[in-house]
């Protein structure tokens, strides 16, 4: 590198302290209003009874056999295969809406031969809509007593649950009918006791009312008129209410935009001219290289055992002949397709940070590339290790380790606690090291001193927000861990780690030359602002249905709806992005302007996904109404694929890209930059094509379905079976294809060739 090289000096004045000020105010405000309903959690979670008897008094099942029928579900890796009020995946049932539907058709079954004398279906249509009548009344009922933590169930509803256990034990024999499970996963009488216990109270959480209100628990979720579960007053409501915020909060932004004349990454009237210039790194930053080759490698098999997943719901039964299920179940390859997931893209950010962290120096410490093996070597046998174990903690090889070397079980935080402990370690050993690099007083440019400030920040934050991943056990009540993992899924990824892409972005452009200090410096303590000011309280909006009261409801829909607000935004840096990109260079003489192109082009594809897929499909799912019929069907991968793999995957991607043009030299940048070029197309119309032949219409079909028959029968196993669905799936296949031969696999060499690239050059260097 060019150590002597600095960015363009700034002329501009410093910025106004207020801009900081109200960063800290926005998150003191966000996290006090999170805190509270986090707290509040513990209180309104769904109570689990000790004893849950039937009307003579005899004992159905205990509160251990609800707690241990958790642990059941989470053993076998179910919310993996199915969900519990929507949380979890789409390839077995809903179990708490399976269950509350029979429960449903059991009790209206019993009720009409106590009545009439009859079975349900010999009656006549006003007496069949009087018994339904009667079957919600007795369902929204609650009899359970606080004061001696019995629950009552009067006898149609204990007739229910003892039918129950025998149709959760057909379940788990044919993979052909719950979406690709290994064969009689479960088989143990006393586990299917428990595992039917957890469900039936989760069945009994989404239906019986809450004391001194008129909705359930789960605010009447799933929806199933025939118990009398339907959406409250207060979906619509604050459903309304949200569209008026999200306007006031796009007039304000567009005034700051007015105000500051310009807030987007390239600065205006400002002369482009490259400072970090490809091929002349560091030997720390040459030792990253290989950090990018297990990023390319691990995108690869996400993409493969993402094609199994999708195969599973085109055909449960064989893959071409062969069955798949013995060895790699559904539940297995989707837990995969996660973990590999979220292991490649943290991996790239951690690699690219340390990197930008090198630039900022005008030395490289001697014990920086040692540290960096070391760091690589703790990555490695975390990822190997944590796929491994939840192989063999889904096939029950480790007994009672399951949990802590295992599968936990919990949908993204599949890893056992073991591996947890030591991937938090791991990143407090990276900022350790990031800290070292690029405290303020070791940045050779003084004027970059507050966007490394800014840096740091956001990189602390993301080992210290992984912690509440601890907070919870297997027996831990649903509602109380369903609010700790969101913090993990929402504020850690969609918060802090956006937080963090943004200083990334902004530092990169910095020493670039593309934008002065203090214009990226507005736009991390807008983008800051934003963020956090619907993204802290906002994360709410995935536990409208999972046991929290109205309170959530209407603290997120109002701040959930802002996270768009950022988000429209994008599209007024498109053209600056592409302007950059093809520009001349008065000084250099040169027909483009940065030796960066793919890296924009990938970036320009953050920006497109980061709108369509976070913006308009999140903010579609993420209003109270639409998500009370729509959370768990096919919309929400939708939202998924299009803000994860878009968003954050690109992001990776390019700044994988970046480290690899940097370490190269121009010669042997053309040998990589085709492989790069393919992998832009291939992974980009792959993903497209995905969203568009399959998951969107699969989804809006699914959730047409919610509404005409209810949640119930949408996630069906029967409904997954119709020709229709199968086709729909089946047009995955291209997509996947795509992304797999021309996006993933051109990275792979890209990344090998970059790697082995800078060993030759070491090795020249040694001798």
């Amino acid at each position: 590198m060019n150590e002597a090289a600095q960015p363009l000096t700034d002329h501009d004045s410093e910025l106004s302290p207020w801009w900081l000020r109200v960063v800290v105010i926005v998150m003191v405000l966000g996290f006090a209003g999170l805190i509270a309903i986090t707290s509040l959690a513990y209180r309104n979670a769904p109570p689990i009874p000790a004893q849950v008897v039937d009307a003579q008094g005899a004992t159905l099942f205990s509160g251990d056999d609800i707690r241990d029928g958790q642990a059941v579900f989470l053993k076998y890796g179910l919310m993996d295969n199915g969900s519990i009020w929507g949380h979890g995946a789409y390839l077995g049932p809903d179990y708490s809406a399976e269950a509350l539907h029979r429960l449903g058709e059991n009790t209206a079954a019993a009720i009409a031969v106590k009545q009439y004398a009859e079975p349900l279906a010999a009656l006549d249509a006003q007496q069949q809509a009087a018994v339904h009548a009667a079957t919600a009344v007795v369902l929204k009922t609650n009899r359970y007593d606080a004061r001696s933590g019995v629950l009552r169930l009067i006898e149609p509803e204990a007739i229910a649950y003892r039918q129950q256990i025998g149709y959760w034990t057909d379940y788990f024999k044919d993979p052909t009918k719950n979406g690709g499970l290994k064969p009689n996963l479960i088989s143990d009488p006393a586990e299917l006791h428990q595992f039917t216990a957890f469900v039936s109270w989760a069945a009994w959480a989404s239906v019986a009312n809450r004391p001194g209100t008129q909705a359930s628990y789960t605010n009447n979720f799933p929806y199933d008129p025939s118990v009398g579960n339907v959406a409250t007053p207060n979906a619509l409501l604050w459903s309304a209410l949200s569209l008026l915020v999200l306007l006031a909060g796009i007039a304000m932004v567009l005034l700051a935009f007015g105000k500051f004349d310009y807030l987007g990454w390239v600065s205006r009237d400002h002369h482009v001219h490259p400072q970090l210039l490809p091929g002349q790194s560091s030997a720390g930053q040459r030792a990253l290289m290989k950090f990018f080759v297990v990023v390319a490698l691990l995108l690869l098999m996400q993409a493969l055992v993402g094609g199994g997943v999708a195969h599973y719901r085109a055909d449960p039964g064989s893959f071409y002949g062969f069955q798949l299920e013995t060895i790699f179940p559904s539940n297995l390859l989707r837990t995969w397709h996660l973990q590999t997931a979220i292991f490649w893209i943290a991996t790239a950010y951690v690699a690219a940070a340390l990197f930008l962290g090198r630039s900022l120096r005008a030395d490289e410490p001697r014990w920086l590339a040692g540290w960096i093996h070391l760091l690589f070597a703790a990555f490695v046998v975390v990822i190997g290790g944590s796929l491994l174990g939840e192989w063999a903690g889904m096939v029950q090889k480790l007994g009672h380790w399951w949990f802590w070397l295992g599968d936990q079980g919990w949908e993204y935080l599949e890893l056992g606690r073991i591996w947890q402990y030591l991937l938090v370690v791991g990143l407090l050993v990276w900022f350790a090291i990031l800290w070292l690099l690029a405290r303020p007083r070791a940045v050779a440019n003084v004027a970059a001193r507050p966007l490394a400030k800014m840096f740091l920040f956001a990189a602390i934050a993301i080992p210290v927000f992984y912690v509440p991943a601890l907070f919870f056990g297997a027996r831990t009540n649903y509602t109380v861990v369903d609010t700790w993992r969101f913090w993990i899924i929402h504020l850690w990824v969609e918060g802090f780690f956006e937080f963090f892409a943004t200083t990334v972005v902004a530092l990169t452009f910095y020493q670039l030359g593309l934008t002065r200090r203090n214009v990226a410096l507005r736009v991390i303590y807008l983008d800051a602002i934003l963020y956090f000011l619907g993204g802290l309280i906002g994360t709410g909006h995935h536990w409208y249905f999972s046991g929290q009261s109205n309170f959530n409801m209407s603290m997120s829909a109002m701040f959930s709806v802002l996270e768009v607000v950022p988000l429209t935004l994008l599209t007024l840096d498109a053209w600056d992005f592409v302007r950059t990109t093809r520009g001349d260079c008065d000084v250099c003489g040169k027909s483009v302007s940065v030796p960066h192109k793919w890296t924009f082009y990938f970036l320009m594809a953050v920006g497109f996904w980061n709108f369509v897929g976070a913006g308009m499909f999140g903010f579609f799912i993420n209003l109270p109404i639409v998500s009370y019929y729509e959370v768990g069907t096919q919309v929400t991968p939708t939202h998924g694929h299009a803000a994860l793999m878009g968003v954050f995957g690109m992001l990776a991607i390019a700044l994988m890209v970046f480290c690899l043009r940097q370490t190269s030299s121009d010669a042997r940048w053309l040998g990589i930059e085709k492989y790069v070029r393919v992998a832009f197309w291939g992974t980009n119309l792959g993903l497209a094509m995905m969203l568009l032949l399959s998951l969107f219409p699969s989804g809006v079909l699914q959730l047409w379905d919610v509404v005409q028959h209810g949640y119930w029968h949408a996630r069906s196993i029967d409904y997954m079976s119709m020709p229709r669905s199968h086709v729909i799936e089946w047009l995955r296949l291209p997509g996947d294809l795509l992304f797999i031969i021309f996006g993933a696999i051109p990275l792979v060499i890209a990344s090998i060739k970059g790697y082995l690239g800078v060993r030759a050059d070491a090795a020249v260097q040694t001798h």
